[in-house]
């Protein structure tokens, strides 16, 4: 008797009828998922402190989640809206001073506080003669158009304010509602990987886990303690609008291109107006909160994720490019999956037995039974 035909009509519409369903469902959600990203991200990585939290008041799960979602409100979220707020408020004085950065005429000559520098004086006034031997004059009146366009790019990237506050807010929801209910949640997860595959999936949901909170305690808190003393160091040194510049190093950090960029022009208009011991005073700061990632960032990432340092800048950056401050926690997160999974096939590979080679094989046929 022979075995009844698979009815291939049947399959293929019922695998249609699952993939619409599928989009429909994720189309329904999709105004929904930055938001909830962002909630997960936050609720693993500070799942720990909750439990602790819970513990510290007699074990009631929902006095703990007010508690959690009051700090997430004072930590985490206010901060991040205050510095795009002031960014996006600043925009025409961040366009003005690019502006003025652009359409500004050196002399032929060095200041002289800058050319009397000790050790380095002679050799900035050469490089000062050189550059306006070179046209640098004719050179920034070029620069100036990209230099709006750049201008218009980050305004651009940090703007919606509106749209930003309502997402926060779905956020702290979101990880309120997670708080509430996260063994469930974890536990649909788990038995979703174990159900595509097995023992395998449910180790990448604890390598999930552990990336996630790593990259958070390493990224987030790095970023969060450069900023803080970067700001101190503003305020100290007298530099003008040092919240918005504060701001500034916040979001640097968090994009990973360091404090640099706003503490050397706030170094070098120190030096310009006179304050000669605020500059000094800054240069040390900039030089401690420049190499705090260093130390500090490293140290946060292991506490989470035992993962190769250039795996997690590698995500932080190719993340935050290619999904905006959300591929932040994304990038390393893919990454750390795939290259854990990699590193499991090669293991698997290296594990099995190699076979001996023929004559070798052969000879053991030969030799006699003891």
């Amino acid at each position: 008797m022979s075995a009844p035909r698979p009815d291939i009509a049947r399959t293929t519409l019922l695998v249609l009828f699952l993939g619409a369903m599928m989009a429909a469902a994720l189309w329904v959600v999709r105004p929904f998922l930055g938001a909830a990203i962002w909630a997960t991200m936050v609720v693993v990585a500070t799942w720990p402190m909750m439990l602790r939290v819970q513990q510290r008041l007699w074990n009631r799960r929902w006095i703990a989640v007010l508690v959690m979602t009051l700090l997430l409100l004072l930590v985490f979220l206010v901060p991040l809206a205050t510095a795009v707020v002031t960014i996006v408020g600043n925009a025409d004085r961040i366009s003005a001073w690019v502006h003025l950065a652009t359409s500004y005429r050196f002399d032929d000559n060095a200041p002289a506080w800058l050319s009397g520098l000790p050790l380095v004086g002679a050799g900035i006034d050469a490089g000062w003669h050189q550059l306006t031997a070179l046209g640098i004059q004719d050179l920034l009146p070029k620069v100036t158009p990209y230099a709006g366009d750049v201008t218009r790019w980050i305004v651009g990237q940090v703007g919606g304010v509106g749209f930003l506050l309502i997402q926060f807010l779905l956020t702290v929801l979101i990880a309120a509602l997670l708080y509430a209910s996260g063994e469930e949640a974890a536990q649909l997860v788990r038995r979703l990987a174990l159900r595509l595959a097995g023992e395998r999936g449910l180790a990448v949901v604890d390598l999930a886990r552990g990336s996630i909170r790593g990259v958070a305690l390493g990224v987030g808190g790095t970023a969060l303690a450069q900023a803080l003393l970067a700001g101190i160091g503003l305020a100290i040194g007298g530099v003008p609008v040092a919240g918005l510049l504060t701001a500034l190093v916040f979001m640097f950090c968090i994009a990973q291109i360091g404090p640099l960029p706003v503490l050397v022009p706030a170094i070098v208009w120190l030096f310009w107006s006179g304050a000669f011991g605020h500059g000094v005073f800054l240069i040390v700061i900039a030089t401690i909160v420049s190499t705090l990632d260093n130390v500090l960032r490293p140290m946060l990432i292991r506490i989470g994720a035992d993962l190769p340092l250039l795996l997690i800048f590698v995500g932080v950056v190719g993340g935050l490019l290619g999904f905006g401050l959300v591929g932040i926690f994304v990038g390393p997160l893919v990454l750390a999956v795939a290259y854990t999974l990699l590193e499991a096939w090669m293991a698997e590979g290296e594990a099995t037995p190699a076979m001996p080679p023929p004559h070798e094989a052969g000879a053991e046929a030969d030799r006699p039974a003891a």
